[in-house]
């Protein structure tokens, strides 16, 4: 069996200090990565970047605080770490709303977070990712990107934006051995979803029971009928940002539990 090995490779994950970023930043360690943790706040980069060191004995990991949903933030990210060889967006927030009540800020607002903090640092890290013939670029979207629930409009569209994104990002470095990949994550089990179920089918119930009540309720189209791990999604991140997937790019695989009624995404 071919083991992934990322010795010798910096990663940057944002939005990691949990949920599928931290098990990204996690998984990405165990293979040997230098993994990069970012959140807004310094307490819980310091937290996230111990529970990495807790999970993979030996990792080489630090952390970041900076607001990726700004340029400023961006601006600090690029310059305490400017060698990165995978760059890993995951930044996202989501919530459901009615969507005739949707106000212009908040339109900007996720497509501030959800897109255009993945732009600026695909922006900074392409320049160096080509000059050394090498780099990954993996953004994390969702399966709204492409069934794009009632009570999220706005997610949604923010999701399907970043699929643009990777598409057009990836024919501007082609032929330079870098790739630029997203993953279309199903329903997966966070903190921030399981407020979202209890939102949506009430509080309550038992996880395990409101979970399958969700899933039936409003994710029916799911093969799995569950939601997903963390780390079944970040699986997928540490393959796709692995020499194994070098003719991989300009892609939007799916680690969705079958969620997605298409062939194609």
């Amino acid at each position: 069996m071919t083991q992934i090995d990322l010795t010798d490779r910096t990663a940057l994950v944002s939005g990691s200090t949990q949920g599928i970023g931290l098990a990204i930043a996690v998984d990405l360690a165990r293979a040997g990565a230098t993994v990069v943790i970012n959140g807004r706040h310094a307490d819980g980069v310091e937290r996230a970047v111990a529970a990495v060191q807790d999970a993979v004995p030996g990792a080489r990991v630090t952390g970041v605080a900076a607001d990726l949903a700004t340029a400023e933030g961006a601006a600090t990210v690029v310059e305490q770490h400017p060698h990165v060889d995978v760059l890993v967006n995951n930044l996202g927030i989501f919530g459901s709303a009615d969507p005739l009540t949707i106000t212009d800020d908040e339109w900007r607002h996720y497509f501030e977070v959800n897109v255009l903090s993945a732009v600026r640092l695909i922006r900074a890290h392409l320049p160096g990712m080509t000059e050394r013939g090498w780099g990954r670029v993996v953004s994390i979207a969702s399966d709204s990107a492409v069934v794009t629930p009632a009570e999220m409009i706005h997610y949604g569209m923010s999701k399907t934006a970043l699929l643009a994104v990777t598409r057009g990002f990836a024919k501007a470095v082609k032929g330079s051995g870098v790739t630029v990949n997203t993953v279309i994550a199903g329903p997966t089990h966070t903190a921030g979803v399981e407020d979202f179920v209890a939102e949506m089918v009430g509080s309550n119930l038992p996880w395990d029971q409101a979970q399958r009540e969700f899933m039936r309720q409003h994710r029916p189209q799911s093969l799995v009928e569950r939601l997903l791990e963390p780390e079944e999604v970040a699986h997928m991140v540490t393959y796709l940002a692995s020499p194994l997937a070098s003719a991989t790019t300009g892609g939007a695989l799916r680690a969705d539990g079958g969620y997605v009624d298409a062939i194609l995404p």
